[in-house]
Order: structure tokens, then sequence, then C-alpha cells
């Protein structure tokens, strides 16, 4: 298969998982450069990183990369990159992309001037003076930093955060990669229990079941780059096929969510139906003052409550307050809580083992991590 140059987008604070996810995909040799993961593969790699890759972006197709300081140089190198080995005589190719710092800070005269080169280029290949664009969409990219232009072609389409399961309305709702991110960050493997005491739509603790069923998370999804024509189909046919047979089915509900909204758990059971993994959570409406368990050494991986406003934040300072009291009962347990409180641990009444900036819809949060105790060594039997 043709061999291309990748890259995943990551948030701020997440490119170290998405790395090693890709790791686990098989991708030893990784760089990573404002947010970008790039990393070597073919067709089957491509999809295999759009299908499985729980806390990336987007994944993206590189043309490449070069300097310019004029629209001149923004045109010539542009055109210069062989667009006809992707896209067809009818593709769509919307333009989009951004400018940091650079000479050429125009982001409406750079996509025009991309575009057009672009039809300059299959002009010349396909002898069209007039491109129809009513066929396979190819979604173009573009960032200029510091002079540094990189062209790309974004072969997810909709965010991979969009799973599909999704689909019915709550407050704050977090993100479904950032949810995995979190996950992927704690000490948390499936098969440990694990709650989320303020689960709200259920994202974090269906994240977590499609985890302990190895269920990928693109899996009930579409992606831009399943209808581009050079992709042969029966490469999507393997790898939607291998990534069906790797499911597993649970023994017993090791993933709980709490929430004190009656209405909040109806929507999380719901949303777990949609993304196949209602039998492998459980979900009940319970305040966080009633948080109990018989469980040793267990997770609370969570976003509770931040509001901005003057009254929120001093109603969120009693409920970090609250929380704290309540997690002392899980002695043992290890708690990870996301947060925009920088005064959340004194509130909480405990300093975290360690701390991590993440992003949260555009939000500085603050992930805390209190580190339970080891549980005892027990030998194989």
């Amino acid at each position: 298969m043709k061999q291309l140059r990748l890259f995943a987008t990551a948030t701020f604070g997440v490119e170290a998982v998405v790395a090693r996810e890709l790791k686990y995909l098989g991708h030893e040799r990784t760089t990573t450069d404002n947010g970008r993961i790039y990393f070597d593969g073919d067709f089957e790699d491509l999809c295999k990183a759009n299908l499985w890759l729980r806390a990336a972006e987007r994944v993206y197709v590189l043309m490449g990369e070069f300097n310019a300081t004029t629209f001149n140089d923004l045109f010539e190198a542009t055109k210069a990159f062989p667009w006809e080995n992707w896209l067809p005589r009818d593709a769509e190719f919307p333009v989009t992309g951004g400018c940091v710092k650079s000479t050429l800070m125009s982001v409406s005269d750079c996509q025009s001037i991309i575009k057009k080169a672009i039809v300059e280029r299959l002009k010349q290949v396909y002898k069209l003076d007039i491109f129809p664009e009513t066929g396979t969409k190819y979604r173009i990219d573009f960032n200029i930093l510091r002079d540094r232009v990189t062209l790309s072609i974004d072969s997810s389409g909709t965010g991979l955060h969009k799973r599909g399961y999704r689909s019915l309305a709550y407050a704050a709702p977090i993100k479904e990669t950032l949810a995995a991110a979190m996950l992927l960050i704690s000490r948390w493997s499936p098969g440990k229990i694990l709650v989320d005491p303020f689960c709200g739509s259920g994202t974090i603790p269906i994240e977590a079941a499609l985890m302990a069923m190895n269920c990928a998370p693109g899996l009930e999804r579409e992606f831009d780059c399943q209808e581009w024509p050079n992709i042969p189909k029966e490469v999507w046919y393997r790898v939607l096929d291998e990534a069906r047979e790797q499911i597993k089915q649970v023994d017993e509900i090791r993933i709980q969510g709490y929430d004190i909204n009656p209405n909040a758990i109806s929507i999380a059971n719901y949303h777990a139906k949609q993304a196949g993994v209602d039998k492998a959570v459980h979900f009940q409406a319970r305040d966080v003052k009633n948080l109990s368990s018989k469980e040793k050494y267990g997770f609370i991986v969570t976003n509770p409550p931040y509001g901005e406003r003057i009254g929120e934040k001093k109603d969120n300072a009693a409920l970090y307050k609250l929380m704290g009291e309540s997690f002392k009962k899980l002695d043992t347990w290890s708690f990870y809580i996301i947060n925009s409180d920088q005064e959340f641990e004194k509130h909480f009444g405990k300093q975290s083992d360690k701390n991590r900036k993440l992003y949260n819809g555009g939000m500085l949060c603050y992930y805390h991590q209190f580190y339970g105790p080891k549980p005892p060594y027990q030998p194989e039997a």
C-alpha cells in the first residue's frame, strides 16, 4: 500500500496520550509538534487511526510543509503538490485554516490563494476550466505558524469526539475525547472498579465501558475518508471486521455512574444503550454525600460542576468540601478530578499527588490526581 505521512491532532496536555495510543496501534516512531502527533503509515493505518484513537481530535494526511512570506510563495508552493493523487475531477474541497505570528495573517486571503492554487494544478491535470465540486468531500486544512505553512487533508470529517452515541442534550457535557484522555492518564484499567459520582449524561463511564469491552470508539460513525475512491473499500471492510471481532463481553459490572439528577441518569442509560455498553455499566441517582462502596482500591474519575459566576463559585466551594469529606470514606481509592477552580485542593481538603493542565471546552482546567495505596501483592494461583 501507499506510504503516507499522517498526523493526529490533540488538545493541549493530551499529546502524549495520543502518542501512546499510536504506539499501541504499532507506530513506535512518532514526533509531536504544536498539538500534532506525526506518524507514517498506509491506507489501513489511516483507517485504524480514525477508528481506534480515543483521545485524538482528528486524523490528517500531510500534503507538505514550506516557508512562505508572500502570497506568491504560498501560491507556487501549494500548486506544486500532487493534489490529483487525492482529489478526483468532481471533488468538493473546501479550504479552512489559521495563521499565527506570521507575515501572512489574513485567513480569508490565504484560503483564496490556496484554493486558487489547487484549482490551477487540477486544471492542468484534468483539462477542465470549471470544477463542479459535486463529488466526495476533501477538507483542505492549512496552518501558518511563524511563516511555516502546513497543508493537509482532514480524513476524519466530523471531529473524532463525535462517537455517535450521545444524541440527547445535557448541561455542560465533557467531550468524549477528553473523557477518554482522563481515563488513559489515570491508573485505571479495565477490570478495576470505577465510579463517576457526577456522571451527567454518562460520558466518562461510557468511555470506560468502551475500553473495558475493547470496542473501537469510531465503530458506529462514519469518516470522510470512507468515501475517498483511492482508498480501496476492502481495506475499510477488513479494518471494521477486525474491530468487531475484538469486542469483548464483560462478566460483571465494574463501572458505575451516579448523579443527583434522575433526568441525567435517564439520559446516561439511553446513551449507554446507544453505545452498546449498557450491560457493562450501571447508572443510579445518588447524591455524592451518600457515596460509599465495600470495594477496595477503586477509582473515581469525574468532572464535577465548576461554574464561573460568583454565586456558583460559592456553591462549588461547598460542594468540593463535601466531596472531600465523602471521599475520605474510600481510604484505599484513587481520585482523578478535573476542575477549573485554582483553589479546588483547598476546598477539597487535600493536596493532589500530581496536577496536569487540560482544556475542557476551551477552558483551562486542572486534572487533580490523588493516588491511593497500591493493593497488596497477590501471587498467582
